[in-house]
């Protein structure tokens, strides 16, 4: 009951029957807002009868565009608005429809108002909202507008959109047209755009290949040229090239770079060479200078000797610093040795000097000639050198044989008053321990003395006392403020517990420091009883933390006997073949490693520290081993690099000696320092005298080849500008080709290439003209041998009108060649003998061959004699080469050998052989 009441009083819209639905729909009035709202409810409905007639009475684009958003479009909906917005239905202006189509998103609407609209400017809307390239080709293939069409064409970019085009496009003849050429363009683009990459790829391997390779003379400039090559290309490189371009540029300028350091570093270690002769040669001159000076002077005294060891030792600590770099040469180490020598002797005739000075000073005191004369032979004082003054007494009282009675004053008393100068000195800086303990010695040697001292060094040593009471005064006075400040700042280190351990113990053994260095200054019991208990208590704190210390130091202690166990097996056990720098390397790591473990107990400190160093020397002397080796095996190399330059062998082959050598050499390792670089330049000054001869003889071989190319060309220029005018002139060609094959072998390239080419031509030119005046000269003859001819024509038509036969005797005058006198002969035998016939027969045979060899047309009745004559000229010619001059020769003695030949087949033959033999004598242009 209640669903048939609401059945009854619902509105009839609501209906369940569409039918129902539908007719309800032709009672609402679109022009009120609720009603409008129900036929766009409507609208949506499910049946489609009911959508469709709700949107008849709809007309409102906005709206209807409005749903379409809000909700799924259903069909109906989408035709009834495309109508509206394409004009078919409704009466709406065209600004507000295109307005409304700019705003569209919906892909399918936009194709069909496209499509279907009434207006160009609608169609070019919809197609601007377009962007698959689908749809763009749809357009441009399915549009009824030509301009939407364009439009939608041009939009078009990819090459599989515009292939499509140019074959779907059948609509429109243009736009087909223009998607080829614009495919066309496209792959013409990609093309280029493929070989200007593919030659910006060809490039980058040139560059990383020069990237990697060696250092060379113009390694620098190559550079420059593949830079230059990469800024001329058009196309621009992405990321990756540009990197690799980057990155091969910078290996290039490392390269670049480090040659240059190490020409750089050459040429400075030439400039320290230089400078380090030169410092040494003034030590030498220096010290040469100062032994002359002593052998010229009067007197030997103490200062200069002092002077002479003190210059000698600085003299020998730079000579070594100087040698650790750089070697001296032979001359300057000659003399250096002999200034040491000369230095030597002077230095252990002053100690022998000294050594015997007390007896020779009492022999002079007790006049003891003998044994005086036999202390200064003893002393064996060079003779050029100067005497010290003592020597020279000697020698005085020696060579006046008198007694010198003299004595020096007492010597207790002299020493005294030297310490008094002593403790005046101590005095003046305060130091208070030191001249307290040397004015107690002063008054216990006062006491001592035989005889008081003298009233001013009593007087002296009294003031001095006083002043050594002011100064322990003075020190109490400063101390004890000190002493109260020290306990104070030691009790108040004792209370704070958030300083560190570390801090702590460092802070505490400054105090204890400070404390022990004011020694008895200003010291009472009390100050000492609150410094040790303050001290006691920061002990106490700091006992575990010892007790950690020490651990860790037990730790340091037994890695170092490790390492010096693991260093002692190597040097029990060396390598015969140990490299210096690996040894080198061991001996830099076992000392890192030995100062990161510290600090070790204090009592193994110095016995671990002893074996260590010993270990350490030991790997030393090892390391020294091995480099002198390394440093005899590289003079041995030395020795065979030098005995390779003097070796006579070709360059190329001592070039590769060399090379393998120098792999040798930096196999074997370093050789002391400073030997190193004294072998290594004397080694390299050899590679590269080798080096530079195999250069000079590439030089010399490079310029011999541009030699021969040039005489070559010079050849190639004469036979170009010869033309013979003769065939007697074969020689000359002969000759040239003889001075070509002697200038042969010539270096390959392009150029020589060339040349050989074009001297072939050149060649085979100059023959063919040759042989060409040969064969014209040949055909001239002809005219010389007419008169003979006609005499024998004239005798053969004598005889065949019943005439003798008479014989033509040839003409005096007339020089016929051997083959040419043998056919006249045979012309006249064959006037008693021959027949007309065969005379005929054989003169149009020779017509015809006359006429191959002029390269004239033979007709069509001579077609079986051509055949024939072809024949024979191969069979003849097999195996050998006949000129066309000799052939001619040969047809010419034939033809004057023919006969007897009547006189009207010669009349009928004798134009054409006329013809014929004037186009042989043409001669050829120059």
């Amino acid at each position: 009951m209640p669903g048939l009441l609401r059945r009854l009083f619902s509105p009839r819209w609501k209906h369940p029957d569409p039918e129902v639905r539908r007719h309800a729909v032709s009672r609402l009035d679109p022009c009120s807002d609720d009603q409008r709202r129900t036929l766009e409810r409507l609208a949506l409905d499910p049946d489609p009868g009911v959508r469709l007639a709700a949107l008849e009475t709809l007309d409102d684009p906005q709206r209807l565009l409005t749903l379409c958003e809000l909700s799924d479009a259903s069909p109906e909906l989408r035709q009834h608005l495309v109508a509206l917005l394409a004009g078919r239905l409704g009466h709406h202006d065209l600004p507000a429809r295109i307005a409304l189509v700019e705003r569209l998103e919906d892909r399918t609407l936009l194709n069909e108002l496209a499509l279907q609209g009434d207006n160009q400017q609608l169609r070019l809307a919809a197609l601007a909202r377009l962007d698959a390239e689908e749809d763009l080709v749809r357009q441009a293939c399915d549009n009824g507008i030509a301009a939407v069409r364009h439009a939608a064409a041009a939009r078009v970019e990819s090459e599989a959109g515009l292939s499509r085009l140019a074959h779907q496009a059948r609509r429109d003849r243009q736009v087909a047209r223009q998607a080829r050429e614009r495919l066309n363009r496209l792959r013409a683009d990609a093309a280029s755009l493929a070989a200007a990459r593919a030659e910006r790829e060809a490039l980058l391997e040139k560059l990383e290949r020069h990237a990697h390779g060696p250092w060379e003379p113009l390694y620098a400039g190559r550079l420059r040229h593949l830079m230059r090559e990469w800024a001329k290309l058009r196309d621009l490189a992405d990321a990756r090239q540009e990197r690799r371009y980057q990155d091969a540029c910078q290996r290039c300028r490392k390269i670049i770079g480090d040659h240059e350091a190490q020409e750089h570093a050459r040429h400075a270690d030439h400039r320290r060479r230089e400078d380090a002769d030169q410092t040494r040669e003034s030590l030498v001159e220096a010290l040469e200078e100062s032994l002359e000076g002593l052998h010229q002077g009067e007197q030997l005294t103490d200062q200069d000797i002092a002077s002479l060891r003190a210059q000698k030792r600085l003299m020998a600590s730079r000579w070594q610093a100087l040698s650790d770099y750089h070697l001296a040469d032979e001359a300057l180490r000659h003399r250096y040795d002999e200034a040491l020598a000369e230095y030597e002797r002077i230095v252990q005739a002053r100690v022998r000097l000294d050594e015997r000075a007390d007896a020779i000073e009492q022999a002079l005191a007790e006049g003891d000639d003998d044994r005086l004369g036999a202390l200064v032979e003893a002393c064996g004082w060079p003779a050029r050198l100067a005497p010290t003054p003592l020597l020279a007494r000697a020698r005085e009282r020696l060579a006046r044989e008198t007694q010198d009675d003299g004595g020096e004053p007492g010597a207790q008393l002299a020493h005294f008053t030297e310490e008094l100068g002593q403790l005046e000195v101590l005095l003046e800086r305060g130091a208070f321990k030191g001249a307290s303990r040397l004015h107690q010695r002063l008054r216990q040697q006062a006491e001592r003395l035989p005889k008081p001292p003298p009233p001013a060094d009593q007087a002296r040593l009294k003031r001095l006392a006083a002043r050594l009471a002011e100064l322990r005064d003075w020190r109490g006075f400063v101390a004890g403020p000190k002493r109260d400040q020290l306990c104070q700042a030691i009790e108040a280190l004792a209370e704070q517990t958030e300083v560190s351990e570390t801090e702590l113990d460092r802070r505490h053994r400054q105090l204890v420091k400070e404390w022990k260095a004011l020694g008895d200054a200003a010291a009472n019991r009390e100050l000492s009883a609150r410094f040790r208990t303050a001290s006691d208590r920061i002990k106490e704190r700091l006992a575990p933390w010892r007790e950690r210390q020490q651990a860790e130091r037990q730790r340091h202690l037994e890695a170092r006997q490790a390492l010096c166990e693991q260093l002692e097996t190597l040097l029990e056990q060396p390598a015969h073949e140990a490299d210096p720098d690996g040894l080198r390397e061991i001996r830099d790591r076992a000392r890192e490693q030995w100062r990161r473990l510290a600090p070790v107990p204090r009592e193994q400190a110095e016995p671990i520290g002893r074996r260590f160093g010993r270990i350490l020397h030991e790997l030393q002397a090892l390391i020294d081993r091995r480099a002198r080796e390394i440093a005899e095996a590289k003079r041995a190399l030395i020795d065979e690099i030098r005995e390779l330059l003097a070796r006579d062998l070709p360059p190329g082959q001592r070039a590769d000696q060399a090379k393998a050598l120098q792999r040798r050499w930096r196999s074997l390792g370093r050789a002391p320092k400073g030997e190193e670089q004294v072998l290594w330049r004397e080694f390299r000054g050899l590679c590269d005298e080798i080096f530079a001869s195999r250069e000079a003889a590439r030089d010399d071989q490079a310029q011999r080849q541009r030699a021969r190319l040039e005489a070559m060309q010079a050849l190639i220029d004469r036979m170009d500008a010869w033309h013979p005018t003769q065939s007697r002139e074969t020689d000359v060609l002969d000759e040239a080709i003889r001075e070509a094959a002697a200038l042969e072998p010539l270096p390959s390239g392009r150029r020589t290439e060339g040349m050989r080419r074009r001297w072939s031509g050149i060649v085979r030119a100059r023959r063919e003209r040759l042989d060409r005046l040969a064969l014209t000269e040949e055909a001239n003859r002809w005219q010389a041998i007419r008169p003979l001819l006609t005499a024998h024509l004239r005798a053969d038509a004598r005889h065949l009108a019943g005439g003798p036969a008479e014989e033509v005797p040839r003409p005096h005058e007339l020089d016929l060649p051997p083959e040419l006198r043998r056919a006249h002969e045979a012309r006249n035998a064959a006037r008693q003998a021959g027949t007309t016939a065969e005379a005929q027969e054989k003169l149009a045979r020779l017509r015809a061959h006359l006429s191959l060899l002029a390269g004239g047309r033979v007709q069509h009745r001579d077609d079986p004699l051509r055949l024939a004559i072809q024949v024979e000229r191969l069979n003849e010619n097999m195996g050998q080469a006949i000129s066309r001059a000799d052939e001619l020769h040969q047809l010419l003695g034939e033809l004057l050998a023919n006969g007897p030949m009547p006189e009207h087949s010669w009349e009928r033959e004798v134009g054409e052989l006329d013809r014929m033999l004037e186009i042989l004598a043409e001669r050829p242009p120059p």
